[in-house]
């Protein structure tokens, strides 16, 4: 039998056989686009645990797998970290109130886990880590029949998920174009593999580097996640909705061109009956005055960015290293999002996000991330919005931790379907139709992104080198470029279609003023007039340009 000390070092030493192996896992990702990368964020899951364990003294299995769970749960990053800690969370479940284990016990504990991560995936894929998982329980099941000693069943465990793993090429064709397995799975054979030096040989693998601050050791993630030039363009953040007069015939484009010439981050969405607004600038008196001109006000808010600015830094100065502090939750209604680039994130605040996590491609941030902030946000429901397809099953996994409100996750996938969905949020009516609407919204809209290849790949045809700039449409390669004015150019005019009706460019870090407003001002011209085309100063990293067409 295995006790909790064996198993509490056989889960630290296979924590360091992944991060020991992260950046090799990282590169087995067959597409090109800078992403989470499966090594970084399996590591850093399960070094959440490492913290907890190395404070046990004398544990039993129980004891160990459930601190291991709980860590993993809260620390979850990305889907494939996700997927790893439910798996811990079976075998928490399967050796709950036991002291000792044998292997009969390890086996049916990793079932019960590989059942849950089946059931936690929307459409389960074979030739992943669910496959490598569920093969390692079965052939050690059958194994359990002949022997339950417990170092029999973990060289059976081991050994059926290697030769699982194997075979994801065979089950998934885009691997086996690739030449490479499927790195979750390969992520999960180094953990089991670190943890049966320990079960098998009773040696703890050494970490290569230091760990005792996961989250500020791998160079790529910390880059990615850099802050920018907090650089306030114009004071006053400007919002209001207009009530439309019927007999006025003036369209809500001139009202946009205006704002565009007095301000920025110009937002304008319009239906018969209201206009909703929001600019960026020094002369807010203007742009109600131009807002008039449509009909009557029906709300207003103005707010002093650069004094907001001032106290947030002030108080970030104060407070850097606290979480979010804890909200009552007084309010009906609140919106919690993921962004990354000072202007997106100040967009997403004043479309009523309370709490921004900084986070996205390439900077998964974990469900206690999303915890922390859906318990700041003083709200009795609270509204995530991931906007980022390895984000979802994080902020899903926050859910059943709030206990004191509730927390929906509505499964924004980009920056575009989330700011579609919190314009279409409308305060007067009920939560669940709201939900519906910003559902349907995030449907209508079309993500364009323009960054560049992280990796050598191959799509089709196309050969894809690092370095090269490419443009993706919803998550697909449309062309590749050495300029990304141009990319962002041909990909709008693909995405276009005789129904659309408005188009907002985001520009990112490493694109210029000037670089932006060519591609705009190119865009208009190719497009024409009746098509509502918006600028907006993102400052976000790894994309150039963000698009979105509705």
């Amino acid at each position: 039998m295995i006790n909790g000390i064996s198993l509490k070092n056989a889960i630290i030493s296979g924590a360091n056989n992944i991060a020991n192996h992260k950046k090799e896992i990282d590169s087995l990702n067959i597409f090109p686009v800078p992403d989470g990368d499966t090594g970084t964020n399996m590591t850093m899951t399960i070094l959440t645990a490492v913290a907890e364990l190395q404070n046990l003294e004398n544990p039993t299995v129980s004891q160990v797998a459930d601190k291991t769970a709980c860590a993993m749960l809260r620390g979850a990053r990305g889907n494939s970290g996700v997927i790893l800690s439910i798996l811990f969370r079976g075998l928490a479940k399967g050796l709950s109130d036991k002291v000792e284990a044998t292997g009969k016990d390890l086996s049916d504990a990793l079932g019960i886990g590989v059942q849950d991560a089946y059931n936690a995936v929307m459409k389960p894929t074979e030739g992943t880590i669910l496959t490598v998982a569920r093969r390692a329980y079965e052939v050690s099941k059958n194994a359990a029949a002949i022997s339950d000693k417990h170092i029999y069943i973990w060289n059976t465990i081991c050994s059926a998920a290697n030769e699982a793993l194997q075979t994801t090429p065979e089950l998934l064709p885009v691997l086996k174009k690739a030449g490479v397995v499927d790195a979750g799975g390969k992520g999960l054979c180094c953990i089991f593999d670190g943890m049966q030096e320990y079960i098998v040989n009773g040696n703890i693998i050494e970490s290569k580097e230091d760990l005792s601050n996961p989250e500020n050791n791998d160079d790529y993630f910390r880059n990615a996640a850099a802050e920018f030039d907090d650089v306030i363009n114009f004071t006053y953040c400007t919002e209001f909705i207009v009530g439309r007069n019927q007999d006025i015939t003036t369209q809500p484009s001139e009202l946009r061109a205006y704002l565009e010439t007095i301000g920025d981050c110009v937002v304008v969405v319009y239906d018969d009956e209201i206009i909703k607004v929001h600019v960026h600038t020094e002369n807010p008196g203007n742009a109600l005055q131009k807002g008039l001109t449509y009909g009557s006000l029906l709300t207003v808010k103005i707010e002093n960015m650069k004094e907001q600015h001032r106290k947030a830094k002030e108080n970030n100065i104060t407070n850097k290293s606290e979480q979010p502090e804890f909200a009552e939750p007084i309010n009906e209604i609140g919106f919690v999002s993921v962004a990354a680039g000072e202007g997106i994130e100040n967009l997403f605040k004043e479309l009523g996000c309370y709490e921004i996590i900084k986070g996205g491609q390439s900077m998964n941030p974990s469900t206690d991330d999303i915890y922390n902030a859906v318990m700041a946000t003083p709200a009795k429901k609270v509204i995530v919005l991931p906007n980022n397809k390895n984000v979802i099953m994080a902020a899903e996994q926050a859910v059943p931790l709030a206990k004191d409100r509730e927390v929906y996750v509505l499964p924004t996938k980009t920056i575009p379907q989330g700011i579609s969905a919190l314009l279409t949020y409308d305060s007067d009516i009920d939560l669940q139709e709201n939900l519906i609407l910003m559902t349907e919204a995030i449907s209508n809209v079309k993500t364009g992104q323009v960054t560049f290849a992280a990796r050598d790949s191959e799509f089709g045809s196309t050969k894809i080198n690092k370095d090269d700039i490419i443009a993706l449409e919803n998550g697909k390669l449309i062309l590749k470029s050495k300029d990304p004015v141009k990319a962002v150019v041909k990909l709008t005019k693909e995405m276009v279609t005789k129904d659309t009706a408005f188009i907002t460019i985001i520009y990112g870090n490493g694109i210029t003023e000037e670089q932006a407003n060519i591609a705009y001002e190119s865009i208009k011209s190719k497009l024409g007039n009746h098509i509502d085309i918006s600028l907006i100063e993102g400052k976000q990293p790894i994309y150039y340009f963000i698009v979105s067409v509705e």
